[in-house]
């Protein structure tokens, strides 16, 4: 669906109307109303499209956007406190950011501990003794993910260590899991806690192995049942095609021996890579069973263990190894092909740059990552390297923010006062990103796309009018309250609001029409009443946060 700022905002300001719903979608209109809607009599046309790429906005617009989820109203000063150019404050504002252990998130801390939340800290032995081995219900069970995934939305809104949150998300989407697989409930938070986000700026090598051992995947992929007697494809199948080389260096079924550049450098994997794999990969399981210790650790089974020799991506693996070399063999032998720098690092740019991100960076990120394939903080390194980049700077508008990257921005650029509950989860969850509920192991689409078309774009603009009209239980935002005493015309409450959501002008027409809205006929350099004030600026605030303005990134 190609967006225009017209069809944003032509439904009365704020809410989606019926005839609005029959314009964009037929089956819509003819679908129950949606019962927190309201529709308003004013109509706000702001033509350009957000199909189109828009101006380059400051760099701190820029970095505060994609390095963040979206800035709270102190960032913008914070931001430019850092130093005197926008390329020093840039490079301090990283700095900072990948130290997250020096930022002070301790608001934060104290935020999610009022919670009081009891599986976070639990180890992976406490996680399956209490959650699965001795869980009475359902409810015992899925503790652990439900706490988890309100901890995340309360880091992503809250937190200090912003780009760590960013990056913990693009993680958690490469190294995909279903959250609410059953096997998966009781050990949602060692999952993210010690693999993910133990890993986020860490070595890509460490970080593999310690998703191929992790009890979630383990499960999630059904290596934990893989035995000789019966190999399972799953787990080395995603390896290749999704967390390492990627499916564009897959070359089908053809033998191995006829990949160019076999044995030393072959240029990509086939069928056979894959199947040889998972024999690798046989015995590596959990001990979920009194006869291996029932405590839902890692370990390998060497009776499961095909025996016999193989050969993965042109390295041979003699027969009779112990499980747990031949598994490491193929995870050494994957991190270190050319194809799986290529892959994640364009992946990476994609996620911090743009849906099609400039060759030049990828390349950039590439020799960073093969520089210090060795490094403790290679993936710190090779953020950096994006990021500090020339077209990190130089780019703006072509991409969009995701569901969750959109609400949290919402709720970070009005201050608000959020606690996550399931009220919000069912509202937040009509816009298809539903937080660790992706099924499939891919992880959720990272394209402009897939996140404008028709039905989603309902939603999109839904969560802004409930959040703002304080539709979503345990959600308050104090719009009156955050403005300086004596803002009363409607021009100084528009630019306010412009400045404080946006951190930079609209353009004239643009600021005209919101302008229009808000004064409502009236001279926009005279006060306005209080109920008037109270009445249209929460509604001003709304319309912002649903322009295309807002919602780039």
């Amino acid at each position: 669906m190609d967006i225009s700022r017209r069809t944003f905002l032509k439904t009365g300001a704020l809410a989606v109307t019926g005839a609005a719903l029959a314009e964009l979608s037929p089956a819509l209109a003819d679908a129950p109303p949606y019962p927190r809607v309201r529709a308003m009599h004013q109509h706000v046309d702001l033509p350009r499209r957000i199909g189109t790429t828009p101006d380059l906005p400051p760099l701190n617009v820029i970095a505060l956007n994609r390095l963040m989820f979206g800035p709270h109203p102190t960032d913008w000063a914070a931001f430019e406190a850092l130093g005197s150019t926008p390329t020093e404050r840039l490079t301090n504002f990283v700095a900072q950011q990948l130290n997250p252990g020096s930022l002070d998130d301790s608001a934060c801390e104290a935020r999610i501990a009022a919670q009081g939340f009891t599986t976070l800290n639990k180890t992976l032995q406490q996680l399956w003794l209490d959650h699965r081995v001795n869980a009475a219900n359902y409810t015992v069970r899925s503790q652990p993910f439900n706490e988890g995934r309100r901890v995340t939305w309360l880091k992503a809104v809250y937190s200090k260590r912003q780009l760590f949150e960013v990056l913990t998300d693009f993680w958690h989407n490469h190294f995909n899991i279903y959250g609410w697989h059953y096997d998966v409930l009781p050990v949602w938070i060692h999952y993210d806690r010690d693999v993910i986000r133990a890993n986020v700026l860490g070595n890509f090598r460490t970080f593999l192995e310690s998703v191929a051992t992790s009890t979630a995947m383990l499960y999630y992929l059904d290596n934990v049942y893989s035995s000789n007697a019966g190999p399972n494809e799953n787990w080395a199948r995603e390896l290749f095609e999704l967390h390492t080389l990627g499916a564009e260096n897959y070359l089908g079924s053809m033998q191995q021996t006829q990949v160019p550049g076999y044995p030393n450098n072959p240029i990509g994997y086939v069928d056979n890579d894959v199947y040889e794999s998972a024999r690798a990969f046989t015995g590596w399981t959990v001990r979920n069973s009194s006869s291996f210790g029932n405590t839902g650790e890692f370990f390998t089974y060497q009776p499961w263990h095909d025996r016999f020799q193989k050969t993965v991506l042109g390295r041979h693996l003699l027969n009779d190894r112990p499980a747990l070399e031949d598994g490491r063999a193929v995870l050494d032998a994957a991190a270190a092909h050319p194809g799986t720098a290529r892959h994640v690092c364009t992946k990476l740019c994609r996620r911090l740059i743009a849906d099609d991100p400039p060759q030049a960076v990828i390349d950039a990120a590439v020799a960073t990552w093969t520089t210090h394939q060795q490094a403790p903080d290679q993936l710190k390194r090779v953020v950096e390297t994006i990021v500090l980049s020339p077209e990190f700077a130089d780019a703006w508008g072509q991409k969009v923010k995701r569901p969750f990257e959109l609400t949290a921005s919402m709720l970070r650029a009005t201050a608000a006062e959020f606690v996550p509950n399931d009220d919000f989860f069912w509202t937040y969850g009509l816009m298809g990103q539903k937080l660790f509920e992706w099924t499939p192991p891919n992880g959720y689409p990272d394209v402009h796309d897939i996140w404008t078309g028709t039905n989603v774009m309902v939603y999109r603009w839904n969560i802004a009018y409930h959040l703002v009209a304080g539709n979503v239980d345990s959600t308050t935002i104090d719009i009156l309250g955050q403005m300086p005493p004596g803002t009363v015309t409607s021009n100084a409450i528009t630019d306010f609001w412009i400045q404080r959501i946006l951190g930079r002008p609209l353009d004239a027409e643009d600021r005209s029409r919101l302008v229009d809205f808000i004064s409502q006929g009236r001279n926009p350099d005279l006060p306005l009443s209080a109920e008037e004030i109270t009445e249209r600026t929460p509604r001003l605030v709304e319309l912002i946060m649903r322009t295309p303005d807002f919602q780039w990134r």
